[in-house]
């Protein structure tokens, strides 16, 4: 797909461009087929370079990275503004949060500068026990309210809360996206 279409299909590039190797042998270096050759592969690595720049990154760092996802521009900047609107990026950071609490509270600082303009996108997390092999997802719901974990963050801190005892799920990562303006 056409770099225009990203917006309604995603970031695709076309994969079938082809070049007839025979043909560029003959191409005469100052003819303007091979000026119109030159102008379609720039045209080609430009349009890779668009795509790779919107893709979601799989990228998940401790400190604070921007990922590649862009969110609609801010709804409160137009033209009429100082400052124009304009796609926002996503960053990313990851929180080795360590082990969950034994039915209570955990609060973990993640490092993020948070103000009027801070907005959260995704929140979310999973917890290991690597002794029973066992993993759950976070936030994670249950039938049994005492088997529930719910996650939160603020100005400050990533907060985990348990129903029970989870303390043999010792290895947890929360991930936080969020934009900053």
């Amino acid at each position: 797909m056409p770099l225009q279409d990203a917006d309604q299909y995603g970031a695709f590039i076309q994969t079938t461009q082809v070049w007839d190797v025979a043909q560029l042998l003959d191409v005469d270096v100052s003819s303007d087929a091979f000026k119109e050759l030159l102008v379609r592969l720039y045209q080609q690595v430009n349009n890779i370079a668009n795509i790779l720049n919107i893709k979601d990154t799989g990228q998940y760092q401790l400190s604070e990275f921007v990922n590649g996802q862009l969110f609609f521009s801010n709804p409160s900047l137009s033209s009429g503004t100082a400052q124009a609107p304009e796609d926002r990026q996503v960053l990313r950071k990851v929180i080795n949060f360590g082990t969950l609490p034994n039915t209570g509270t955990k609060n973990v600082a993640h490092g993020i500068t948070c103000n009027v303009t801070t907005s959260f996108t995704r929140i979310y997390a999973c917890a290991t026990d690597p002794v029973n092999k066992l993993y759950v997802p976070i936030p994670y719901a249950s039938p049994t309210d005492a088997n529930e974990i719910e996650l939160k963050v603020d100005g400050t801190n990533v907060t985990i809360i348990t129903g029970s005892n989870r303390t043999g799920f010792t290895i947890t990562y929360v991930v936080l996206e969020y934009l900053q303006s």
